[in-house]
C-alpha cells in the first residue's frame, strides 16, 4: 500500500514537473512574442507622424496672425502635425506653455520669444527632454540654441536709417526703438544708426526722444509721442518708429495735432493698415519682410531636424553664448513708389484692400 502511495506521488510529481515546463516553455514563447511584437511596432515609430511645436509671443499684430497661419498650412502641406501655443505677452505664461508642448512628445520646438533673455531656460528645457530649437524670427540670448531663422534685421534697420535721411536733411527728429525684451530691436537701432549718427553727429538732427517701446505696444508709442509734441511745442520734423505698430501709434499723436503726413515716419511689417497709411500720405515707408517665406522656412527646418537632416543655416549669430547656426532672409523697403510691384504684384496685399477708403 505504502509502495502504491509513493508510485503514485512520484507519478503526479512527474506530471507536475511536466506541467510546470510546459508553462514555462509557454511563458517563453510568450517573451519571444511580445519582443517580436515590440520589434514590430518599434519599426513604424520610426516613422511615426513629426509633431512640431509651435510658441508665438502673441496674436495682436497682423504678422503674428500672418506667421502662425503660414505654419499651420505649411505644417499640413507637409503632413506634419503642430500643436500651437500663443503667450500674449508673457514670458512665464510662454514657459509654461512651452512644457505643455514638451509633454506632448513634439520632435522640433520653434520658438519666438516674448523675452530674449528669460526664454534661455525655456530652451533648455526642451533641450534636456531632447528636443531641437529653432529661433523663429526673434534670437534667444545666452544658451544653446539649434538653429535662428529670421531676416537680416540689422539690414532692416539700415532701410528704415537710410529712407529717413533721404527724405529729411535737418530737424528734430523722434527716435523710437522696440522692446527692450526682443534682440531684434537692439539689431533694428544698430542699423538705423548707421544712418541717424552721422546726421546726429554734425548736427544735422537733434534727437528730442530717444526711448523704446515696451512690448511693441501702439498704445505706448502713441503716449511718448504725445510727450515728445507737448515737450518741444510740436517741433518735431521727423520720425524713426521701429515697426508698423508703433508708427500707427505716432502717427495719431501727429494727427491730433494736425501734423499727420507732413512729417517722415518709417515702419516695417508691411501690414494691411501700414500700406493704407502709405497710400493716404501719413506713413512714408515700411519694411517688407515675407513671413510667408519665413514661415515655411521654419516648417522645412524643423522637418529635416526631426530626420536628423541639414537644415541648412548657412551664416552665424552671436548670442552672447554662441555663434547660432543661422538662416536670415532678404527685406526691402516700401514707399509710395513701389509698393503695388511689391505688396500687391507678389499677393502679399489685395490691391482693393490697400486702395479702399
Amino acid at each position: 500500500m505504502k509502495k502504491s502511495v509513493r508510485i503514485a506521488a512520484m507519478a503526479l510529481a512527474g506530471i507536475m514537473s511536466i506541467s510546470l515546463f510546459a508553462g514555462c516553455g509557454a511563458n517563453n514563447s510568450s517573451g519571444s512574442s511580445a519582443s517580436n511584437s515590440s520589434t514590430a511596432t518599434s519599426s513604424p515609430a520610426k516613422d511615426k507622424k513629426i509633431k512640431i511645436g509651435l510658441s508665438l509671443p502673441t496674436q495682436q499684430e497682423e504678422r503674428w496672425v500672418r506667421d502662425k497661419a503660414t505654419m499651420e498650412e505649411a505644417a499640413k502641406k507637409a503632413g506634419v502635425e503642430i500643436a500651437v501655443q500663443v503667450a500674449n505677452m508673457d514670458a512665464a505664461k510662454q514657459d509654461s506653455q512651452v512644457e505643455n508642448l514638451i509633454s506632448q512628445g513634439i520632435d522640433v520646438l520653434i520658438l519666438a520669444p516674448h523675452d530674449a533673455k528669460a526664454a534661455a531656460s525655456t530652451v533648455d528645457k526642451a533641450h534636456k527632454a531632447g528636443i531641437k530649437v529653432i529661433a523663429y524670427d526673434r534670437l534667444v540670448m545666452g544658451t544653446d540654441v539649434d538653429v535662428y531663422l529670421s531676416f537680416d534685421n540689422v539690414k532692416v534697420g539700415e532701410l528704415q536709417g537710410k529712407w529717413l535721411t533721404e527724405h529729411l536733411d535737418k530737424g528734430n527728429i523722434v527716435w523710437l526703438a522696440g522692446s527692450p525684451t526682443d534682440n531684434n530691436a537692439t539689431l533694428f537701432k544698430q542699423g538705423a544708426a548707421k544712418y541717424l549718427q552721422p546726421k546726429i553727429d554734425s548736427g544735422d538732427y537733434k534727437v528730442v526722444m530717444e526711448q523704446p517701446v515696451v512690448d511693441w505696444k501702439p498704445d505706448n508709442a502713441l503716449k511718448l509721442m504725445e510727450n515728445a509734441l507737448t515737450a518741444n511745442n510740436n517741433n518735431v520734423q521727423g520720425v524713426l518708429a521701429p515697426n508698423d505698430g508703433t508708427a500707427g501709434g505716432c502717427i495719431q499723436a501727429l494727427a491730433a495735432q494736425g501734423l499727420a503726413g507732413k512729417v517722415p515716419i518709417t515702419g516695417q511689417d508691411s501690414e494691411l493698415s501700414a500700406a493704407k497709411r502709405i497710400v493716404e500720405g501719413t506713413q512714408g515707408m515700411t519694411v517688407f519682410k515675407d513671413t510667408r517665406k519665413l514661415g515655411e522656412a521654419a516648417i522645412d527646418a524643423a522637418i529635416k531636424m526631426a530626420k536628423g537632416e541639414d537644415p541648412g543655416a548657412d551664416q552665424k549669430v552671436n548670442n552672447e553664448k554662441m555663434d547660432v547656426p543661422s538662416i536670415l532672409l532678404a527685406a526691402e523697403a516700401v514707399d509710395k513708389t513701389n509698393i503695388d510691384k511689391i505688396l500687391i504684384d507678389s499677393g502679399y496685399l489685395k490691391k482693393e484692400d490697400v486702395y479702399s477708403k
